[in-house]
């Protein structure tokens, strides 16, 4: 069946079904989708497909698409809009998976005005209204609380209402005053840890990254919301109750299915 899911996609008019083999070993591959209950799941599946069906994959640097790929990353990208639906990735069409980690090219003005350019080795990147970029390398490594793909897509999300800031359009009932000053208190908390960390030559619970700025911060604790759900609960319980507002999910309360090893 490999290449013959994606080889239809191209020339689909609707949402093709993923084959039970392939759906389940993708599932069965990352925990915190086989921690998902069964009516959950079938919802992931058909957020996946019509994913699927409505966004463009592209490889680069060398990389061969294939269904399991393109199923994974469908998967993986869609959890987090479980319950918020695929319109939250409106506006955009492309996905661009590489191998390997790629190089963008920087620009950056200093105070005197002065450009000055660079290149940056990135594993992945969103572009606000165009597509957004993955390495396969890198999603390979999600199940430990590493997740590039969960990463770039809360930024797509956090893009909705302007600049990646770590304030994603919230809800009804929701307070913007209230969300805005635990995630900047639990971001200058993190940074003074990462600082710490770094002059005791110790490590963070989580991806020191997160000390960029707000915006990476909230990428970042939402790779933690969806695989480490118990540890962010622990470490920032006012940061996982906002985002389980946002998310409309509790993942720490999701039970793993028998035969599943944690």
């Amino acid at each position: 069946m490999i290449g013959n899911l994606f080889d239809w996609l191209r020339n689909r008019q609707e949402p093709a079904p993923v084959p039970e083999a392939l759906w389940q070993a993708v599932v069965a591959a990352l925990p915190f989708l086989a921690a998902l209950s069964d009516e959950e799941q079938v919802r992931l599946r058909s957020l996946a497909e019509d994913f699927l069906a409505e966004k463009e994959f592209t490889a680069a640097g060398g990389l061969e698409l294939s269904d399991a790929i393109c199923v994974s990353i469908a998967a993986q990208g869609c959890l987090p809009i479980l319950n918020l639906g695929l319109e939250y990735y409106r506006g955009w069409v492309g996905v661009i998976v590489y191998a390997d980690e790629f190089i963008i090219p920087r620009s950056v003005e200093d105070e005197f005005g002065v450009v000055h350019e660079y290149q940056e080795l990135a594993s992945g990147e969103a572009w606000d209204g165009g597509p957004l970029l993955i390495s396969w390398r890198d999603a390979q490594m999600a199940g430990t609380g590493y997740n590039v793909v969960i990463h770039e897509f809360a930024h797509k999300l956090d893009m909705l209402n302007g600049d990646a800031n770590g304030i994603p359009p919230l809800h009804a009932g929701i307070s913007h005053t209230d969300w805005q000053q635990v995630l900047l208190a639990s971001y200058r908390h993190f940074c003074t840890l990462v600082d710490q960390a770094e002059d005791g030559g110790e490590e963070t619970t989580f991806d020191p990254y997160a000390a960029e700025n707000p915006g990476e911060f909230f990428a970042v604790m939402s790779e933690a919301f969806f695989e480490t759900p118990d540890v962010l609960q622990a470490e920032y319980p006012a940061l996982y109750e906002n985002l389980a507002g946002f998310y409309r999910q509790d993942p720490a309360s999701r039970l793993l299915p028998p035969g599943v090893v944690q």
